[in-house]
């Protein structure tokens, strides 16, 4: 009985990530013959391969959205109200080619991004031009979400890496960056730390930005059953964000109940997620 809610429940939550065709595509991705841009030695292999990316991505989703170029870019052209679970997907297919993929599959889901991101263009409510291909913009975009997963897989993976191993992790995703036009991606924790705050002046919380926030934490497009779930994810996101990235957003920090409730139920929603999502050794 157990076997069968474990196997159900991956199964759902691999359709959300993955989407309908998330079986031949993991079967393309994992089994095509070929090199690699990342050995399976790789810190980026085991950053991206654990439960901890749930809550990350969430975060990074927040942060990012607190550049307003990026914020204008993702409300005019991402769809992320009209179809979040099929932008989810995207990126988790991307994701994964990029990390697990032949080195071509790679190069091929690159240069498609790139040439989304080369249509991309508009301006703020304020007037502001923006492009999707510029390297600044792609350089806050990668810088957030590095830092994000970073941060949720040292709090919430299931073998955390050392110093070294996060330093690595941040080089592999500099190549990422890199090949989708990034200039000079940071390739260590400290260098990363710099980029961020090198970014703080241009930060904001724009209407869109609130927008945004509001839909991921208070409206998400699930059902009511999951919802719960869904609010202990989002919940610990939001303990990862940076404290002057939750003021601009105005997410206040209660001590006491996130370190006695939110991290432990963040805990266990991602050993949760890490069973189902895992066959069983006799399977």
């Amino acid at each position: 009985m157990l076997t069968g809610v474990r196997e159900q429940l991956g199964q759902a939550l691999f359709r959300r990530v993955a989407g309908p065709g998330g079986p031949e595509t993991r079967a393309r991705i994992h089994d095509t013959p070929g090199p690699r841009w990342f050995g399976p030695d790789r810190p980026i292999r085991a950053v991206h391969g654990d439960a901890s990316m749930f809550i990350g991505g969430l975060t990074a989703l927040l942060l990012q959205s607190l550049h307003p170029l990026a914020m204008a870019a993702v409300a005019g052209h991402s769809g992320y109200r009209g179809d979040p679970w099929g932008r989810l997907q995207r990126t988790s297919t991307f994701l994964a080619v990029t990390t697990y993929g032949t080195a071509g599959d790679a190069q091929r889901a690159v240069d498609h991004v790139r040439g989304i991101h080369e249509r991309i263009r508009g301006t703020t409510s304020e007037g502001v031009p923006y492009h999707a291909a510029d390297p600044h913009l792609l350089g806050w975009v990668h810088a957030a979400e590095t830092d994000s997963f970073l941060r949720a897989h040292a709090r919430y993976g299931a073998s955390p890496l050392d110093a070294a191993g996060y330093d690595g992790y941040v080089a592999d995703t500099a190549r990422v960056g890199e090949a989708l036009g990034v200039t000079d991606p940071p390739r260590n924790r400290r260098e990363l730390a710099e980029r961020l705050a090198a970014y703080r002046p241009e930060l904001r919380a724009t209407p869109e930005a609130r927008a945004a926030a509001r839909f991921l934490l208070f409206r998400p497009p699930l059902p009511l059953p999951v919802r719960p779930f869904y609010g202990g994810l989002v919940a610990n996101a939001v303990t990862l964000l940076p404290p002057w990235a939750r003021g601009l957003l105005r997410l206040p920090r209660v001590p006491v109940v996130e370190d006695i409730a939110v991290r432990p139920a963040g805990q266990a929603l991602t050993r949760t997620i890490r069973w189902a999502m895992t066959p069983p050794r006799d399977a």
